[in-house]
């Protein structure tokens, strides 16, 4: 499945939030992997943030990744970076970007 999101990077961070994606840790990509995602791209406009990720399954993604003790720490890190964040939440399944067209 593909999946599209939304967040914002404080106006103020966006150089350190950019910088902080160049040294993304082999074991956080590797564990995003290992829950299912076969690829992630962020694109910025400003501070919007546009995210397009393709997975087996998104929820089950973000429940394996929740409370794993490496993407518990980069979201802290990105939360200091962040006006809105990437929900991890069981709710956050749902928070995807609806599709409003697509080039058949």
């Amino acid at each position: 499945m593909r999946v599209a999101l939304h967040t914002k990077v404080r106006g103020d961070r966006v150089a350190e939030y950019e910088s902080a994606h160049r040294e993304v840790p082999e074991e956080l990509t590797a564990a995003i992997r290992a829950a299912g995602a076969t690829s992630w791209t962020i694109w910025r406009s400003g501070t919007d943030l546009f995210h397009v990720l393709e997975c087996e399954d998104y929820a089950r993604l973000l429940a394996e990744l929740d409370r794993l003790p490496v993407n518990v720490a980069w979201q802290a890190r990105m939360a200091q970076l962040l006006d809105v964040v990437h929900d991890y939440s069981d709710e956050g399944a749902d928070a995807g970007l609806p599709v409003v067209w697509e080039l058949p």
